[in-house]
């Protein structure tokens, strides 16, 4: 797994043959900041990654130089793989967190400017979150949540949904507060 932009930028890290996470690919994951620097200055954010796996998306963020980027992981293998990135990097701006993802949305009192989730495809439960984050106070009134799901989800006739991109088998739905009206009253 390499970092592709930044501050970080170039620097791998290996993963376990026995990971149970898969990393979001390079190329979509290249793809998904590309989009995002039309709606986030990571400078200054403050970033979540909930169902972290590799830690993929959290290097990103920090090599993108977010104020802070809070993972969370509730698998013990995971989780450890995260720590030791973080002890390799020294970034204090790394917050690493063992605990499940349903139940820190429910805790959660911190409100972020972007969330991504990137759930195992065959979660139970899966279809719920985008309406447990968007309903909570986790998310900033401009922040963007972004949850990468498998092609069988749909997520677009949510009230909040602004956008669908999809890499192969990857897919990122896109939500605001406000949904499509939103982002339209940006763009103008």
């Amino acid at each position: 797994m390499r970092i592709i932009s930044g501050k970080y930028k170039g620097r791998h890290f290996d993963i376990p043959r026995n990971f149970k996470a898969r990393p979001t690919t390079d190329f979509a994951k290249e793809n998904l900041f590309n989009i995002l620097l039309n709606y986030t200055d990571f400078q200054g954010c403050e970033a979540l990654d909930l169902f972290s796996g590799t830690g993929s998306i959290s290097l990103e963020l920090l090599s993108r130089e977010c104020a802070s980027v809070t993972s969370v992981e509730i698998e013990q293998l995971h989780f450890t793989h995260l720590k030791r990135h973080c002890a390799t990097l020294g970034d204090k701006n790394w917050r690493i967190i063992r605990d499940d993802a349903f139940k820190f949305i429910k805790r959660c009192t911190v409100s972020y400017d972007l969330i991504f989730a990137d759930p195992p495809y065959a979660l139970k439960g899966l279809p719920e979150i985008p309406g447990l984050i968007m309903s909570s106070n986790m998310l900033k009134p401009d922040g963007i949540f972004i949850f990468e799901h498998g092609k069988d989800n749909d997520f677009s006739a949510h009230p909040d949904f602004f956008r669908h991109i999809a890499y192969g088998s990857v897919n990122f739905s896109f939500f605001k507060h406000g949904g499509a009206a939103a982002t339209e009253e940006v763009s103008r």
